[in-house]
């Protein structure tokens, strides 16, 4: 499959008018209570939505505007020489993929609880999107080694879409991670190990603890699933992909999906779930229908 190459022609010259971004990066961030407001006060000033985190450990963003909108604010984001070299992740829509702007400050990017993990010291060994399909392609690595793809979503997550032969372990949230990958060590013996998530954050973190506790051959997705998408396609993968702003899931193509989250209990409704009678708009789904008769 062709890349996704200039977002399918700026998403067929013109169709969507709004850009979205993903961005993260480790790094020291010592003044985030400063730089708050400044954060606010210019996604205001270009009408951006979305949520940006600020934490000790680096920033992380997800947000939507018009291209020249969000060329302007990443100018001034690159203006400060932490975040000069910051990578982005773009998706298009004709919709803003938020509904409203906030700047959070977090005491990490993402909630591990494992203070010893710094990536700004050091990464984990990533693969690019095409080398990993290569290996997909062939089964094994570059020197020989069967690969094995690990998830550190969570279960619900995986549950719209992921890698085929994936190793899923049913996590309900990240801090899990750390503890059940350990248990399994032994499974991974001899074997390359990529871990993979959204955006490359949870994998990030996922990879040096694992190399922490003597994982010999392991890699970070670099730039997750949503950067495999847009330079690869959906090759060796199943499903959509989950993201956490109103598109609920997007597609290979990174086009929005028709799956949706129930309003009543945030479960995942797939487009087959939604013909479900148990099914009402900003009501209940399957998932949550006999607790509310109840």
């Amino acid at each position: 499959m062709q890349a996704n190459t200039a977002l399918q022609a700026e998403a067929h010259a013109g169709a969507a008018q709004h850009v979205n971004i993903a961005a993260y990066k480790f790094v020291t961030f010592d003044d985030t209570e400063a730089m708050r407001p400044q954060y606010q006060d210019i996604c205001n000033r270009l009408g951006l939505k979305g949520t940006i985190l600020l934490t000790p450990e680096g920033i992380n963003m997800f947000l939507s505007g018009p291209r020249g909108n969000i060329d302007e604010f990443l100018a001034w984001v690159r203006g400060d020489a932490r975040f000069a070299d910051l990578e982005v992740k773009e998706s298009l829509s004709s919709e803003q993929s938020h509904k409203r702007m906030l700047v959070k400050i977090k005491k990490e990017i993402i909630t591990m609880r494992m203070p010893l993990i710094k990536p700004e010291e050091g990464r984990a060994p990533n693969v690019a999107a095409h080398t990993l399909k290569r290996w997909l392609d062939n089964g094994v690595d570059d020197e020989g080694r069967p690969v094995v793809m690990v998830d550190t979503r969570n279960d619900f997550e995986v549950d719209v879409g992921t890698f085929d032969n994936t190793v899923d372990y049913r996590i309900k949230k990240f801090t899990e991670f750390p503890e059940v990958i350990a248990a399994h060590k032994d499974d991974f013996e001899g074997k390359t190990v990529v871990t993979f998530c959204t955006g490359g954050i949870r994998c990030e973190k996922a990879a040096i603890h694992m190399q922490n506790i003597g994982y010999d051959h392991v890699y970070q997705l670099e730039g997750g699933i949503l950067k495999y998408f847009e330079e690869v396609g959906g090759d060796h993968y199943t499903g959509d992909c989950f993201v956490f702003d109103y598109r609920t899931a997007l597609n290979p193509k990174l086009e929005p999906t028709e799956t949706v989250q129930c309003f009543n209990c945030r479960a995942v409704v797939t487009p087959r779930q939604q013909l479900a009678p148990e099914y009402v708009y900003g009501v209940s789904c399957p998932h949550c229908h006999d607790q509310r008769a109840a």
